[in-house]
């Protein structure tokens, strides 16, 4: 086979993949797109989930263990102090601008994402919505007390100075892959208003996204014209719904993400791509 051949064969499904998706776009001009960890991989942040849907590493840490355990809350405030150099400095990518381009074009209705490290927001969407929270900001379980978290990385520097300087991988959730340490030693500051637990401000395993944003991200679906999932398996349920919530509406579904998900069934379309390379394509095909 010649090399043109080959080229051409190799590129084939993904053209016809776009091509689709430009149609889909084009048909439904009120998109509500969902969003997951495959929209910020470019951009350095590891996602959870690999090409069929089962955990890369450990499930995060339930919100039940976080409060009972002072041990759970010391190992996840040590490693989230080690990640968040990192994190809170990651880039928007490709995908996260084309998603940019899409809603200024007009043709997204609502963003939906799964994500909390803001990264849409920084690429300029608008009227995100934050389904599991924010990494950005920490609050108190008691008072309901709120900081950047930035600030509160300068408290967790002064308490642990000689925790300055370790390293290691960087995991989803903004934080870093420490083990055989004696986390018992890290020393977390409690709420300087009322001595309650500072949590960071997204959603736990265990805990409710709160009803609220549920209903407006559903108020948003039902007067879309159809869904767009972005990266995301929808393995777990509190992305789920939305696409089970389109189906029951009557609203066609469309996919792009590299691996398999939980709504292959529902959907009318899926570009198996990554979304930092199909978006800006889709993108530029639409705005020419």
């Amino acid at each position: 086979m010649s090399v043109t051949a080959a080229a051409t064969v190799s590129l084939d499904k993904p053209l016809r993949e776009l091509a689709a998706l430009q149609s889909f776009v084009l048909d439904h001009p009120r998109l509500f797109v969902l969003t997951g960890a495959g929209c910020s991989t470019a951009s350095g942040i590891p996602d959870y989930r690999d090409a069929g849907g089962a955990w890369k590493r450990k499930p995060p840490v339930t919100i039940q263990a976080f409060r009972d355990s002072a041990l759970t809350r010391a190992r996840y405030w040590a490693r989230s102090f080690v990640g968040w150099p990192y994190f809170g400095h990651v880039q928007a990518n490709t995908a996260h601008h084309a998603l940019t381009a899409l809603q200024t074009q007009g043709r997204i209705a609502r963003l939906l994402t799964q994500n909390v490290d803001r990264l849409h927001q920084k690429a300029g969407s608008r009227e995100v919505i934050d389904l599991h929270g924010r990494l950005d900001e920490v609050i108190c379980l008691s008072c309901g007390l709120r900081e950047a978290r930035e600030a509160y990385q300068q408290t967790l520097i002064e308490r642990n100075p000689d925790w300055l300087g370790l390293s290691a991988d960087y995991a989803p959730d903004g934080d870093a892959d420490l083990d055989e340490l004696d986390f018992s030693t890290f020393g977390v500051p409690d709420c300087p208003r009322c001595g309650g637990l500072i949590k960071p401000d997204v959603v736990f395993f265990g805990e409710n996204v709160p009803k609220s944003r549920v209903d407006e991200a559903m108020s948003a679906l039902v007067a879309a014209d159809a869904l767009l999932v972005v990266g995301s398996s929808l393995m777990v349920y509190s992305g789920y719904r939305f696409a089970v919530a389109a189906a029951r509406h009557g609203l066609p579904i469309a996919a792009i993400n590299l691996g398999v998900t939980r709504a292959d069934s529902l959907l009318s379309l899926k570009a198996v791509a990554a979304c930092d390379l199909v978006l800006p394509m889709l993108s530029a095909l639409l705005s020419s």
